[in-house]
C-alpha cells in the first residue's frame, strides 16, 4: 500500500504540472501573437528604410559619412547578446550560448585573448552563464525587455552609436534570434557597425532628384535612424521568438505529462488490484482454516 500512496502522490503532482504548462503554453501563445503582429509590423519599415539608404548612399561618398561604413582594424569588439529573462523556452537560451561561444572561440579569439571583447547583455539567461567565466560583460540593458517599446529599443541604439563612433569599438554585432514563426526561430549574428548596406532586391534608381537641405544633410539623419530600426527588429525578433520557443517547449511538456499520466495510472490499476486480490485470498484462506 506504500507503493500505492507513492504512485498516487506521483500522480498528484503530474496533473498539477501539467495544468501549469498548460496555463504557461496559453500566455505564451497570447503573448506570442502580440509580438508576432509587432514584428510584421516592423519588417517593411525597416526593410523599406533600408532600401531608401542604400538608394542614396550608393551615389553619396563624403568624409562625413565614411565614419559609419569604413571598415577597421579590428582592436575592440561589442557583442550584444539577447537572450530571454526566464527560461522554460527549449533551446532558445542555449543556442545563444553556442553561438557567442563559437565567436569567441574562432571569429574572435585573438581578441578575446587579448580581453577585447565586451558583451553587453539584453535578458538575464545569457549573463547567468558568462558571468562565470567572462569579466567583460555589461548589463546596463539586461532588463530592457521588461518595458521593451520603441523608446526604450533606440536607446540601445543611440548607445551602440555612441561607444562606436567615440572609438571605443571597431564593430558591434548582434546575437540573437530571428523569428521565422512558432516553431522556427534562426539563429543570427548581424554585424550592426559599421553598416553594410544590403541587397534590396531591386535595381537602385538612379534620378537627378533635388534634395531638400542635401543629400549629405538627409543620410546624417537617416543612417543613426536605420541602425536605430535594425536593432529595435533585432529585439523584436528575438522577443517573438522567445514566445514561440516557449509556447512549442509548453506544449511538448503538457503532451509529456499526458503520457506520464497514463502509465502512472495503469501502474497504479494494477498494483491496486494485486492488492485486492491479495485480501480476497487472505480472506478465502482464513474463512477456510476456520470452517476447516
Amino acid at each position: 500500500m506504500a507503493n500505492l500512496k507513492e504512485i498516487r502522490s506521483r500522480i498528484s503532482s503530474t496533473v498539477s504540472t501539467q495544468q501549469i504548462t498548460k496555463a504557461m503554453k496559453l500566455v505564451s501563445a497570447t503573448k506570442l501573437r502580440k509580438a508576432q503582429a509587432a514584428i510584421t509590423q516592423m519588417r517593411p519599415y525597416a526593410d523599406k528604410l533600408n532600401g531608401v539608404l542604400k538608394n542614396l548612399a550608393d551615389s553619396a561618398n563624403d568624409e562625413r559619412l565614411s565614419k559609419y561604413f569604413t571598415e577597421q582594424k579590428l582592436e575592440k569588439v561589442l557583442l550584444i547578446v539577447v537572450t530571454s529573462d526566464r527560461g522554460l523556452c527549449g533551446g532558445f537560451n542555449a543556442n545563444i550560448i553556442k553561438r557567442v561561444n563559437h565567436l569567441l572561440k574562432n571569429d574572435y579569439a585573438e581578441l578575446a585573448a587579448k580581453n577585447q571583447v565586451d558583451l553587453l547583455f539584453v535578458g538575464k539567461k545569457a549573463y547567468e552563464n558568462f558571468k562565470k567565466t567572462s569579466n567583460n560583460c555589461l548589463t546596463d540593458y539586461i532588463t530592457l525587455f521588461s518595458n521593451l517599446n520603441s523608446e526604450t529599443g533606440f536607446s540601445l541604439g543611440e548607445h551602440a552609436l555612441e561607444v562606436f563612433l567615440s572609438g571605443k569599438y571597431n564593430r558591434i554585432e548582434v546575437v540573437y534570434n530571428k523569428f521565422k514563426n512558432a516553431a522556427t526561430q534562426i539563429i543570427s549574428n548581424d554585424i550592426l557597425l559599421p553598416v553594410t548596406l544590403k541587397k534590396t532586391g531591386t535595381k537602385t534608381v538612379n534620378n537627378d532628384y533635388i534634395f531638400e537641405p542635401g543629400k549629405i544633410e538627409i543620410l546624417e539623419e537617416l543612417i543613426p535612424r536605420t541602425i536605430k530600426t535594425e536593432l529595435y527588429r533585432c529585439l523584436l525578433d528575438s522577443f517573438a521568438s522567445e514566445h514561440g520557443a516557449r509556447m512549442i517547449a509548453m506544449d511538448k511538456a503538457t503532451d509529456n505529462a499526458g503520457e506520464i499520466l497514463k502509465q502512472l495510472k495503469l501502474v497504479y490499476n494494477r498494483g491496486r488490484q494485486a492488492a485486492i486480490t491479495n485480501e480476497i485470498s487472505e480472506i478465502v484462506g482464513g474463512a477456510a482454516a476456520l470452517n476447516g
